[in-house]
């Protein structure tokens, strides 16, 4: 696979779609600037060989052109991170575009317009890639969020770059990452996955079972295994017609040796309220007006047990409702294993929205191997599906 390290970049420019899909508040400020940290890497390489950079991006779910979603508010952001002056041009194609691109300078960065002020760009049109195209001289896909989607940007401009295309720092990391667990990991390989529901987790779990050694399920989909296996579960989170599934699946398990991990007991609540009463109860006897929002403790201990002995492990959903404080110690304490066990030699890959803002949130981020930055996309790699955006540079 071709990478920014097989390109000098001196007197070239290059093309690259980042995803500076970052969140703004209510006076245009970027509230998380994490996506355009991880994109400066890449940056900085192709500016210190001496070219320049034309950096492309989209920015919410505009309907047309519109000033709320226009890149021009990140400009400043940008520049605080870099440390480079940048230049904005309010499109992306186009005449005044091209000279704009032309009259760049080695060691300058150019900002386009939002991608998706065009409607060409999600609709993956042919022209409107090609004319992205003409503005660049390598391109570059370091947007790992949006690796999933063929559209113009992602996929369609690769093909007018048949010899000079590579991976950023950050998709050649997310790859790597995604390989390790999927492919070359140090055994014995665990996955985590927590979160509400089973249906969304059907094809990772089922993708995953021959990979790994070891399966923690916890979250709300922990109550649909419970209830299959005839647990009373109480008013928890529960998907019924989900429960011949749970069970094909640890069926499944048992066939490949796969050893699956289960909450024992739970911190119940008498309603869905950080300040509602608490008590701890077997998983499979939760009282009726009670409902399970977090691990208990010697679930938690039987899940230490099996990160610390693991080589490499996928984190992929909160073992609790972490965002209510009473709720999050399952979260927590999972982080500090998977930390320890990380500190100890294992590498670790936390991925999804969930389970990113519980690292964010609790300080766990420099204390695990890896942070995906793409939800969407990290999902579907793990469900074996292969991502149009990568499989664009690979041709």
């Amino acid at each position: 696979m071709k990478t920014l390290n097989d390109f000098n970049f001196k007197n070239k420019k290059a093309l690259i779609r980042v995803d500076f899909n970052v969140p703004l508040d209510s006076n245009f400020n970027v509230t998380d600037a994490t996506r355009i940290e991880a994109a400066k890497p890449t940056i900085i390489k192709i500016l210190e060989d001496g070219g320049s950079c034309i950096l492309m991006s989209h920015l919410g779910r505009p309907k047309g052109a519109q000033d709320e979603f226009s890149l021009k508010h990140i400009v400043s952001k940008v520049e605080d991170i870099i440390g480079v002056e940048t230049q904005f041009i309010d499109n992306c194609v186009g005449d005044t575009v091209e000279q704009a691109a032309s009259n760049l300078q080695p060691g300058k960065i150019l900002i386009l317009e939002n991608l998706r002020f065009h409607e060409e760009e999600t609709k993956g049109d042919k022209d409107f890639a090609e004319q992205l195209s003409k503005l660049g001289d390598i391109y570059v896909n370091d947007a790992f969020g949006t690796a999933h989607r063929a559209h113009a940007s992602t996929t369609v401009v690769a093909q007018f770059f048949p010899e000079s295309k590579c991976f950023g720092y950050l998709l050649e990391q997310e790859i790597k990452s995604i390989d390790k667990v999927m492919k070359t990991g140090e055994k014995p390989v665990l996955a985590v996955l927590g979160g509400a529901k089973v249906s969304s987790k059907i094809t990772i779990i089922e993708n995953i079972l021959d990979k790994v050694d070891h399966l923690i399920i916890g979250g709300g989909m922990s109550f649909t295994f419970a209830k299959a296996n005839g647990g009373k579960v109480g008013d928890s989170i529960c998907e019924d017609d989900k429960m011949p599934l749970a069970l094909e699946i640890l069926k499944q398990a048992k066939e490949k040796n796969v050893q699956v991990h289960l909450p024992v007991d739970v911190i119940a609540a008498d309603k869905f309220d950080n300040n509602a009463n608490t008590q701890i109860c077997d998983i499979n006897a939760i009282p009726d007006g009670w409902q399970g929002l977090d691990a208990g403790p010697k679930s938690l201990e039987n899940f230490k047990a099996v990160v610390l002995e693991s080589k490499t492990i996928l984190w992929n959903g909160p073992l609790g409702v972490f965002e209510m404080e009473n709720f999050a110690n399952g979260t927590i304490q999972l982080g500090n294993y998977i930390a320890q066990a990380t500190k100890n030699g294992a590498f670790s890959l936390v991925g999804g929205g969930d389970s990113v803002a519980a690292v964010k949130q609790f300080g766990f981020e420099d204390k695990v191997s890896y942070v995906s930055t793409g939800g969407g996309a990290m999902l579907e790699s793990l469900e074996g599906k292969t991502l149009p955006g990568i499989a664009a540079i690979l041709e």
